[in-house]
């Protein structure tokens, strides 16, 4: 179904813009933008998705990837097609590079998508596989049901939005996580079809202006985004421009969508980038994509000790009280921590809204 957009104005040559992100599409009537879910309809833009998935599944929130959103516990994910990057790696390429519509099976209202949410036990909401930027406004009225039935609402997100629509989209959000996908504007051009500057803007303002937790993933391709000196530039960046407490996540690589000759990123590569980011300060820094409980804790800043063991999306280990302070020395860990962790574990469950709504 079709929905009324916001954030677009009209140009004297006719044709109409998008001010939903930097790419700033200008479109003749009928086309599409870049996203292709954002639509030229008349006079005006809609998005073409709104109340339509590509699928719900309840996940672990540390697959987010969030280690300090209340770990452990289940989160209703779902995103819908098209994405405003141009990754070549990108590695849900099946939805996010969709022109099919069909790829949309599944429907759910506002209110709807919240009640299940609920009826599953679960504790909060992701708008992820594809980027919610370019469905921000079915995000925010999912946002607004959730959060009134007592969930909390994930992003996860590539951060490549203007400045005016980006502040009710993260007001909106209890957390987010934002793929850094490199720390060089020829990465972001020549693998991405974007630029970095308005992703470091996004987190700046997510990390200074919001109440909304942020942590940050940067995929490690093997020879493109992984040098010494790139992973220093960046872990250096965040100490000194989001602070030593957001954190880092270097995930693993695997070829997929246009770029399949690239090889795995090898475990040490992972390690040698966590070893890097916490030698520049920062706190709390993981690997992800692979099994590996050292890269997967949760060191106390305070006595060193591991008060979150991880392996993959499993809790091994947890010694923090209800307000997240380490059980050994009572220093305080940054994040969103609850009562007690929960038990959901590594498990993925698909769930067909419209046949049980």
């Amino acid at each position: 179904m079709t929905h009324a957009a916001q954030w677009w104005h009209r140009l004297e040559d006719g044709r109409i813009q998008c001010d939903l992100c930097p790419r700033d599409c200008k479109l003749h009537e009928g086309q599409r933008g870049l996203c292709f879910v954002r639509q030229r309809d008349g006079d005006a833009m809609v998005l073409t998705t709104y109340g339509r998935s590509s699928g719900f599944c309840i996940d672990p929130i540390e697959k987010k990837p969030l280690n300090h959103f209340y770990p452990g516990t289940p989160v209703l994910s779902f995103g819908t097609a098209g994405c405003n990057l141009a990754c070549k790696f990108c590695q849900n390429w099946d939805i996010s590079k969709s022109r099919e519509m069909d790829r949309l099976m599944d429907q759910a209202s506002p209110a709807q998508l919240a009640q299940a949410a609920r009826q599953h036990g679960c504790t909060s909401v992701a708008f992820t596989y594809n980027d919610p930027v370019i469905f921000a406004e079915y995000a925010l009225d999912c946002a607004a049901a959730c959060h009134a039935a007592g969930l909390k609402t994930v992003a996860v997100t590539a951060g490549y939005i203007h400045a005016e629509p980006r502040r009710p989209f993260f007001a909106a959000m209890d957390a987010a996580n934002v793929d850094l996908k490199g720390f060089t504007e020829d990465f972001y051009f020549q693998q991405t079809g974007a630029h970095l500057a308005p992703v470091l803007e996004t987190l700046e303002y997510i990390a200074h202006e919001t109440d909304c937790w942020l942590e940050i993933t940067t995929l490690l391709i093997p020879g493109l985004n992984d040098s010494p000196a790139e992973l220093t530039a960046l872990s250096r960046w965040v100490h000194e421009h989001l602070g030593p407490d957001v954190p880092l996540h270097f995930s693993a690589f695997h070829p997929d969508f246009k770029m399949q000759e690239r090889p795995r990123t090898p475990p040490e590569t992972l390690t040698l980038a966590r070893r890097i980011a916490r030698d520049e300060g920062l706190r709390f820094v993981y690997t992800g994509n692979v099994h590996d409980p050292e890269g997967g804790s949760t060191l106390c800043p305070g006595c060193g000790a591991a008060v979150v063991v991880r392996d993959w999306y499993r809790l091994l280990h947890y010694a923090l009280d209800a307000q997240g302070h380490c059980t050994h020395c009572g220093t305080a860990i940054a994040g969103r921590w609850g009562a007690q962790p929960g038990r959901f574990g590594p498990r993925r469950i698909p769930v067909r809204l419209a046949e049980v709504l």
